[in-house]
Order: structure tokens, then sequence, then C-alpha cells
């Protein structure tokens, strides 16, 4: 046992100015340290064990002497119950470090995220709308909220505020899709245990009106299928590289930017094929469009560039912009979307033939069941796809007696 010390004084504790420990008293071991620079801390010496223990106990004044000999009594019953307060204290500053680092910030997830999902994303121009998107409607209302403690009244929030969800439907959904993928992850990640609060079903479709009842979708506009062979035939009259890959979308039923990126080692003119690379398509599945006559036609026609391995560059040799087809339309005078092509031929395939569905969605390159997917692999719907688009070339070019010649951008060095 400590040699015990007749008790000090608060006086006393003030006067004290000589660089050493001094005994207070009150509870065996309580000592005052005094420095050479004459700052006051509390210090407890006990033995825990076999180890003789000094712990800080606070300086003085902040902690008084009657806090000093509390704190003393606390850690001394501690001890005679087996417990080491000074493990027990660093245990508690480690859980209480290690709580801290799980808080986060919505901000700060969201950085996360990206770069763990980089990869996922198709081109950068997605991954900058996923960041554009969550900075200009999530972030202002919950940017700085901690994960953790963010509800479904800030989600609601987030997607009411300036009337987003009646105005600007299509953005509030994938801004509520983006907000619940990145919780998702953080739910995951461990820095957060409740429930998802962006999530629709089952949360905010008890607040929310449904998207669809909200606002009317508006679908791309699309030519009726009996205006198809006039069309086709003022398109072929109609020069230039951007016309001809317009041609080759109709064709093809293809969407733009599969065409725009559309390149020579991916067509096998001898097997009329054209395989489209995962990377490239919506579905991120490798789709292969069996290609009909004209379509092989065109292609054997279009120049050849060194320096490009594009089925339709641009000047410069690079990818034709999202507006090259579409400004094609502007100057036929044609109230239509390169996109809306493919609605048309969807109408066609519903009204004018008795092919399956599941043949037009696969042309459509859509999502479907995987049993038929297993088939197309197999070669059979591939066989019927292709029936499909021939008989889609004979119903554009029917009466179809021109063609426009292709002018060639750059002479070709190949």
């Amino acid at each position: 046992m400590p040699k015990k010390a007749s008790e000090l004084s608060a006086v006393d504790i003030r006067r004290l100015t000589e660089p050493g420990f001094h005994a207070v008293g009150g509870v065996a071991g309580l000592l005052m340290q005094v420095t050479k620079t004459g700052a006051k801390t509390w210090v407890l010496r006990a033995r825990i064990g076999n180890r003789r223990r000094d712990m800080g106990l606070g300086g003085f004044p902040d902690v008084t002497l009657a806090q000093a000999r509390e704190k003393a009594r606390e850690a001394r019953e501690q001890i005679s119950q087996g417990t080491d307060p000074v493990e027990s204290r660093k245990l508690a500053r480690a859980a209480l470090v290690a709580e801290r680092e799980k808080i986060i910030t919505f901000e700060q997830a969201v950085e996360k995220f990206l770069v763990l999902k980089t990869g996922e994303f198709k081109n950068r121009k997605h991954a900058a709308q996923w960041s554009t998107t969550l900075e200009t409607y999530a972030n202002p209302i919950i940017g700085t909220l901690p994960v953790d403690r963010i509800e479904v009244a800030h989600v609601v929030e987030v997607l009411t505020r300036n009337d987003l969800w009646n105005e600007k439907t299509e953005t509030a959904t994938r801004v509520r899709g983006r907000i619940e993928a990145v919780l998702a992850w953080a739910i995951v990640s461990g820095f957060r245990s409740d429930p998802n609060p962006a999530q629709w079903r089952g949360r905010l479709d008890a607040i929310l009106p449904k998207p669809g009842k909200v606002k009317s979708v508006q679908h791309f506009k699309a030519l009726p299928v009996g205006g198809m062979h006039q069309f086709m035939t003022d398109l072929r009259k109609r020069d230039g590289i951007a016309a001809r890959a317009l041609e080759f979308a109709i064709l093809t039923a293809a969407r733009s930017g599969e065409v725009r990126g559309a390149r020579w080692s991916e067509v096998d003119l001898e097997a009329s094929t054209w395989t489209v690379p995962a990377e490239r398509m919506k579905a991120n599945r490798v789709h292969v469009v069996p290609l009909n006559d004209d379509a092989i036609i065109l292609l054997k026609a279009l120049p050849t560039f060194e320096g490009t391995d594009l089925l339709f560059p641009s000047t410069r040799l690079t990818q034709l912009s999202d507006m090259a087809l579409t400004a094609v339309l502007r100057r036929m005078g044609v109230d239509a979307t390169v996109h809306g092509f493919r609605s048309t031929f969807r109408d066609w395939c519903s009204e004018f033939t008795n092919y399956p569905h599941e043949i037009a969605e696969m042309a459509l390159a859509h999502s479907i069941p995987s049993a038929v997917e297993r088939a197309y692999r197999r070669g059979d719907l591939l066989t019927k796809r292709r029936l499909l688009m021939r008989d889609w070339e004979k119903f554009l070019t029917r009466r179809i007696e021109s063609q426009g010649s292709l002018v060639a951008i750059r002479e070709s060095r190949a």
C-alpha cells in the first residue's frame, strides 16, 4: 500500500511550484505532477497486477481537487474489481476512433461509390451524369449529412424541391435510383445499418405518386410504318456519310450510338453479320446483327480510310457526333428522331408480320428471358432474326428504284 499522505487543500495545490510529483492525500496514490514550466496535472499511481501504472486524470485547474479525488476513487474501485482502468480507457478510445471512421457524409459516399463502380459505366459521359445529377439535386440537401442519418423525409425533400418529381419526372426517378444505389453501398460497407430510405417499393411509393401517373411517357417521335417507303426513297438520294449511317441504322434496327461506333473489325461480310461488343451495347452483352442484302450492299459501297476502323467516320476520322444523323432528318424536313425508327420497326413487326414477340425483341437487343437467350446462343434465333431482317429489307425497298451516290469525305489511301 502506498504511504498515506496528509490531505492538501485547493489552496495548497495552487501553491505547489517545485517540479516533480507531490502526494495530495485523500486517495492513496493520488499525485500532483508539476512540470518545469509550471504546468500541473493529476496522476494516480497504482499497482495493477504485477505492474505499477501511472494514470493521468487531467490537468489542473480544469480538473479540480475534488474531481481528481473522485476520479481516483473510481479508478481504485475498478482495480479492486480486477479491471485495468488504463487499458479500459485505451479500448474505449479505440472504439470511439473506429466509430468515427465509420461516419462518412453522403458526398463522401458518392465519391467512394463512383471510384469502385467506374468500371461498370459504359463511358466517362455516363459516370459524369451520375456525379452531376447527385451534385445538382441531392448534395444541396443531404450532401453533408452522415449516411446513417439520412431518412425518408430527406430523400422526399430532394425529389420534391422545386417540384422536381412533377416537372422533371424522368430526372427525378434517376436521382432517386442513384441515391438508393449509393446508400445500398453504404449499408453493405458498414456505414449505415438502417433500411434504405430511397427504396421505392414499400417506402417512397407510399408517399410519392407513381412516375407513370405524374406525367405521360414521352416517346421518341417516329414515322408511321406506311411512310417508310417514301422516306427510304428520299434518304437514298442523299449523299454523305451521315445519310448512309442513318440508312444502315434503319436497315439493322440498331441504336444511333451502336452505328456511329461501328467498326470494320466487327463486320463479317461473308457471314453477313455485324457483332457489336458488349461495351457498346445498352444491355452490356455482345449482340450479333444479321445483315440483310441491302446492308451488305451499302457496306461494300463505303470507302475506307487509312487511320480509322470506323464504318462511318467524320471528316476528322473520328466518330460522328450524336447530332449528325439528326441533322440529316432536319435537312429532309422529317419530324422524327433517329431512335424513333426502332419504334417504327417494332410496329411493323407487330402489325405486318407473324414473327414471335421474342424474335422482334432480340432484333432490337432488348432484354429477354434467359431461356430464349440460351436458344439465341445456340443460333436458332439468329437464323430466325435473319429472316425477319430480310423481310424488313423487302418492305423498305418496295417501290424504291433510285439510290444516291456516296461522296467520299477524304480520298482513301488504303
